[in-house]
């Protein structure tokens, strides 16, 4: 899709909310609608006009990655009544979640301090722009796709590295490492690399801890391409396990491929949870999984649609999302496997393809 008809979609959806503008602070959003990367501005996007504002450091940067804004150069707090007026915006959506109370008090001033008061308000939104990014176009599954085979092929290679007397803080190196020389821009968030015990905590962050004989060690991690995130998770077993190891981690792996089979579009979030979290209670660690069986990818690496016991997004095709069931025993470890599927005619099709453990103990 490209950022005119991103534009045009927001437009429908302040058709539809009596909207009329939306006012886009958050950074991803931002760049989402309109292609620009600073990192600070607004969007200002009526039915006839579309407004990027930002300072003097971002106006020739601007310029160039939005030509389907106009661009206009801000200064202090007081600009919003009067760009507000030039594009007619009446009431105005703002991201309630962005947005926090200081800044609302402050466009609420400057609109009550100005010739506007009266003709304009701020009204609260949530999720509009989320649930438009939530289905991907092709070349937002592309730019993920790279992300992904980024994070894969680290993996892989530095997984033979994950052995005692190694710290957990010398693997997420290594793993960040792997990454960059594979083109990757940023991490999409801090690596997490928990080894025994530390591994009962679903985000732990690598720390000094050293890697010992008969640990299994729980590896989240995700390159950043172009924006667009990865996320994977692999448990790698170090030497030989003790007995519950295979018990968890066949739990975990049954669990996650039987998701992967049988989400199907039009599913809830909280119908798909379901399929990964009856297995799981089955084995008896119903109490053991405590988190989302997964989340959307993109722009963000958490984002629309939830998995979860409490979902009510509806799964469609072009929708991007994890599939990561857990099992964490306090005091013994975790076990999560992570993967990143696409939901096309009504299936995942996995995209994930760093190596798992496949062997039943």
């Amino acid at each position: 899709m490209s950022i005119s008809n991103r534009i045009e979609a927001l437009r429908q959806v302040l058709q539809q909310e009596e909207l009329g503008a939306m006012l886009v602070s958050s950074d991803e959003n931002r760049r989402y609608m309109s292609g620009f990367t600073g990192s600070a501005g607004y969007l200002l996007v009526s039915q006839s006009d579309a407004v990027l504002a930002t300072d003097f450091r971002y106006v020739e940067q601007a310029e160039g990655q939005a030509p389907e804004f106009r661009i206009e150069q801000i200064t202090g707090g007081g600009w919003l009544p009067g760009l507000a007026k030039e594009v007619g915006a009446g009431r105005i959506g703002f991201e309630s979640e962005d947005v926090t109370v200081a800044r609302h008090v402050a466009m609420e001033k400057s609109i009550s301090e100005s010739d506007v008061v009266g003709e304009i308000s701020l009204v609260e939104t949530t999720d509009l722009l989320e649930r438009m990014r939530g289905t991907k176009d092709q070349g937002e599954i592309e730019l993920l796709t790279r992300a992904i085979k980024i994070t894969d092929e680290a993996l892989d290679e530095v997984e033979p590295s994950v052995k005692p007397g190694v710290t957990e803080g010398e693997i997420a190196w290594e793993l960040e490492k792997a990454m960059r020389e594979r083109g990757a821009e940023a991490m999409a968030f801090d690596i997490i690399v928990g080894a025994g015990p530390n591994g009962a905590l679903p985000h732990h962050r690598a720390d000094s801890t050293v890697i010992r004989e008969g640990d299994a060690v729980v590896i989240d991690m995700g390159a950043q391409y172009e924006g667009y995130c990865a996320d994977l998770t692999r448990t790698v077993l170090v030497g030989e396990p003790d007995e519950t190891f295979w018990k968890v981690y066949n739990t975990v792996l049954e669990a996650q491929l039987a998701a992967e089979e049988q989400i199907t579009a039009g599913m809830t979030g909280t119908e798909a949870d379901a399929i990964a979290r009856d297995l799981i209670a089955e084995a008896g660690y119903e109490e053991n999984f405590g988190h989302s069986l997964g989340h959307g990818v993109g722009l963000a690496v958490h984002e629309y649609p939830v998995l979860g016991t409490k979902s009510e997004d509806v799964l469609e095709d072009g929708m991007v999302f994890t599939v990561e069931p857990g099992i964490y025993l306090s005091g013994w470890g975790g076990v999560r496997i992570e993967d990143v599927v696409v939901l096309e005619n009504g299936r995942p099709r996995v995209v994930s393809k760093a190596r798992k453990l496949t062997a039943l103990g």
